[in-house]
């Protein structure tokens, strides 16, 4: 059983993994880096776990001392990225076809309608296609 586990501090995530954690969990998110404190409690909480995830920004502030040590036990401690931002509105599709009519010579406001985008993001997707050059 898998559980994610996000606090805005240290105290809140140890209270949260008193709260959450139990033998039947072997996999753990933590949105905080991993403290000795913090892995402590989890291993306490959840003697089965088998894989701790974190952050990867924060993944390489976690001793190296500590990641053996819970490899020498079978567990891993490995780095886990979920998207961060603003999801994008439009596919890759849909700026691949503006950017083709676009080199056809169709004018940005033709574009806006013919597509139902607005005329402001077929400039903003016009300009990010000359970035990339």
């Amino acid at each position: 059983m898998r559980v994610e586990i996000k606090a805005r501090n240290n105290e809140e995530l140890i209270r949260k993994l008193n709260e959450r954690l139990n033998e039947e969990v072997t996999e753990v998110y933590v949105n905080l880096r991993p403290t000795k404190e913090i892995l402590v409690r989890i291993l306490e909480r959840a003697p089965n776990v088998r894989r701790i995830s974190c952050p990867p920004s924060l993944y390489p502030k976690v001793s190296k001392k500590v990641i053996s040590a819970l490899a020498q036990m079978g567990i891993e401690l490995v780095p886990e990225g979920y998207p961060r931002g603003r999801p994008r509105k439009y596919d890759e599709r849909t700026v691949r076809q503006v950017r083709e009519l676009l080199m056809r010579g169709v004018p940005a406001k033709e574009i806006s309608s013919r597509m139902g985008i607005p005329l402001r993001t077929v400039y903003y997707m016009i300009e990010q296609a000359e970035k990339r050059g």
